[in-house]
């Protein structure tokens, strides 16, 4: 079996939109400790918490409950929007490149397979 067969795009998107995530999560960080109302620890714990989850997510979407993590971490990062109400917004935006990565990917996951399976009952 080919490796194009074998790819998945919904686990490269994904794993792109968490990346990018991490990324916009990690900024945060130094946002929450430049406002008063969070504690430095706080800040640190849950920003740069958020990021290594990302990351390390990334690398975990072989597995179906890797996506199952990425829709809690969509949850976590609108809800840093209590303590940051930007990301109310970025986590919402996030949020939605999530879903479309996630049910794009999947649509084309099913498509690809049929079209293959079409082409292998062709051929044979």
């Amino acid at each position: 079996m080919s490796d194009d067969r074998t790819r998945s795009p919904r686990r490269g998107m994904c794993a792109a939109v968490l990346c990018l995530e991490a990324i916009t999560l990690g900024l945060s960080t130094p946002v929450m400790i430049s406002i008063d109302k969070v504690s430095t620890g706080t800040a640190l714990s849950v920003g740069l918490g958020l990021t290594v989850a990302c990351l390390l997510l990334a690398g975990m979407l072989r597995k179906e409950w890797g996506y199952l993590l990425g829709w809690a971490v969509q949850v976590a990062a609108v809800a840093l929007g209590f303590l940051v109400p930007l990301m109310f917004f970025l986590g919402a935006l996030f949020g939605l490149l999530w879903g479309t990565a996630y049910f794009l990917g999947r649509k084309i996951e099913r498509e690809k397979a049929a079209a293959y399976a079409a082409f292998d009952a062709e051929s044979a």
